[in-house]
């Protein structure tokens, strides 16, 4: 899963990138409005968090005009403004949840998560495949009961796979939406993932390539 970071606080920004980072999620930081709204016109992100008070303008305008073009991705505005009606004008532009700074990180990737499962088709928290358990909201991956270590990158990889089992997705569906704008799409980085997947998945085999179109994820 993508998301999309706007935060003009260069420490804020690093801090809050790194921790969904280790949740599995990618993410791309931006630190202006104009930068946001480039990045969401060219690429495909699950969840958008927007601080609102940027140097060049409120993200309030940037959401609103947004929904008006018609893009439906969750947003979560993170601000230092906490009265009733700044919560509602959030809420009035088209977000989707809404932060109060200080918060706490843990809680700030709960809620990405979340939102994250919202965009496209509604996810389920667990997702299951066979004997395969994944559950995204904890963070966890089992195999006929036996929990599995993966990496941030290969649970990115995996859950994407789950949602859409039997079905092929393709290479660069995969570097979409689980690698970030720094990710070379002509280099072999998701072989790599995928082949570490499949070996931590043991067998019978469940992980297939599709030769010339990408990889699915069947039932054992």
């Amino acid at each position: 899963m993508r998301v999309l970071l706007l935060e003009d606080d260069p420490d804020l920004a690093l801090g809050v990138a790194g921790a969904l980072r280790r949740a599995g999620l990618s993410v791309d930081v931006t630190g202006t409005l104009a930068a946001a709204d480039e990045a969401l016109s060219v690429n495909a992100y699950d969840t958008a968090v927007l601080d609102r008070m940027v140097p060049d303008g409120d993200a309030l305008q940037l959401v609103a005009r947004m929904r008006q073009r018609g893009f439906g991705v969750p947003v979560l505005f993170l601000t230092a403004r906490d009265q009733i009606h700044d919560r509602v004008d959030g809420f009035e532009a088209g977000g989707d949840d809404y932060l109060v700074k200080p918060f706490a990180v843990p809680e700030l990737v709960v809620r990405v998560r979340s939102l994250c499962r919202r965009s496209g088709t509604l996810r389920p928290a667990v997702l299951e495949c066979g004997d395969l358990r994944i559950d995204s909201a904890r963070h966890e991956v089992a195999r006929a009961g036996i929990e599995l270590s993966l990496t941030p990158k290969e649970f990115a990889v995996l859950e994407l796979l789950a949602t859409r089992p039997g079905q092929v997705v393709t290479r660069s569906e995969l570097v979409e939406h689980c690698w970030d704008e720094m990710a070379d799409p002509a280099s072999n980085v998701v072989d790599v993932v995928v082949g570490q997947l499949r070996r931590k998945l043991g067998p019978p085999a469940v992980l297939s390539t599709v030769r010339g179109r990408g990889y699915r994820l069947d039932s054992a």
